[in-house]
């Protein structure tokens, strides 16, 4: 089934202030890059090419002015304001003209993923329902939770529940069919006055139509919206490229090692970035 890709780059960012008097959070340094690239990059590594940007009306115009319309990278990228933080669910309500009933990756722009994705690609081959994503964590009261039953099959959902049934967070990368639009548009706010993702899913579940895969120990879920977390994943990134040699959520590489565009697109727009070790690693990739 054929999917597009919502990045929701809203919200406040209150926990990170003074940090987010200026800029929205999901432009924040991580390491080396903008915050928001590796959202993106996890669409992009999905096959996902058309991208609709969720954020606010002060933060919209620079992230636009980031990414224009995604033509360089071979992607298709939209845009559309959030007048105030609603729920991460009001996303489908915004984005509802750009997926057309189609269906939706959903992926939150303070959320980083790395590692083997093959549960993420497991989700995007289903043809019908939802899938979302299950890792242990230390402290599950701050997340959506889901419960299993003997079986390993998802029981119950709950939102930053004050006694968690599990220590099984869900993060914020959720895939669902061609239904979740209009599951989203018939729902009521929580107390919170949100709309919860976590209702959503419990639709799903309801229905018997919920898939939750297990990220696996391979995979590195960190959650930046707190100083301490921010600087912790910019450690972890350095690390690793740092180590390994290879850049993580580098744009134009995934969009050429996707094939997205082709090499004399790639050198084409190399070309034009500032003389850095950036460029420099990007003109040393084999050819």
């Amino acid at each position: 089934m054929s999917r597009k890709g919502i990045l929701l780059a809203g919200g406040s960012g209150s926990r990170l202030d003074p940090l987010t008097r200026i800029v929205c959070k999901q432009l924040l340094p991580i390491y080396d890059k903008p915050m928001i690239y590796y959202p993106l990059s996890v669409l992009m590594l999905g096959g996902i090419r058309e991208v609709l940007v969720v954020s606010t009306p002060k933060d919209l115009p620079v992230i636009r002015a980031l990414f224009g319309d995604g033509s360089q990278l071979g992607l298709k990228i939209e845009y559309v304001e959030q007048p105030k933080p609603e729920g991460i669910a009001q996303a489908f309500r915004l984005g509802a003209d750009f997926l057309a009933g189609e269906g939706a990756v959903l992926i939150l722009g303070d959320n980083i993923f790395h590692g083997r994705l093959d549960s993420f690609r497991a989700a995007l081959a289903r043809e019908e329902g939802a899938t979302i994503f299950a890792c242990p964590v230390r402290d599950p009261e701050r997340y959506g939770v889901v419960e299993f039953d003997g079986e390993g099959r998802a029981v119950s959902i709950e939102e930053k529940p004050v006694s968690p049934k599990s220590n099984h967070a869900v993060p914020g990368l959720y895939v669902y069919d061609g239904q979740v639009t209009a599951i989203a548009r018939d729902m009521r706010p929580s107390d919170r006055g949100e709309l919860e993702i976590t209702d959503v899913n419990r639709e799903y579940l309801r229905r018997g139509e919920l898939f939750v895969e297990p990220l696996g120990r391979g995979v590195a879920w960190l959650d930046t919206g707190t100083p301490e977390s921010l600087m912790e994943a910019s450690n972890y990134i350095a690390i690793l490229e740092h180590r390994q040699g290879m850049k993580i959520a580098c744009l134009e590489e995934v969009a050429l090692h996707m094939g997205f565009i082709d090499r004399a697109a790639f050198d084409h727009m190399v070309s034009a970035l500032p003389k850095n070790s950036y460029r420099a690693y990007l003109e040393e990739l084999p050819r």
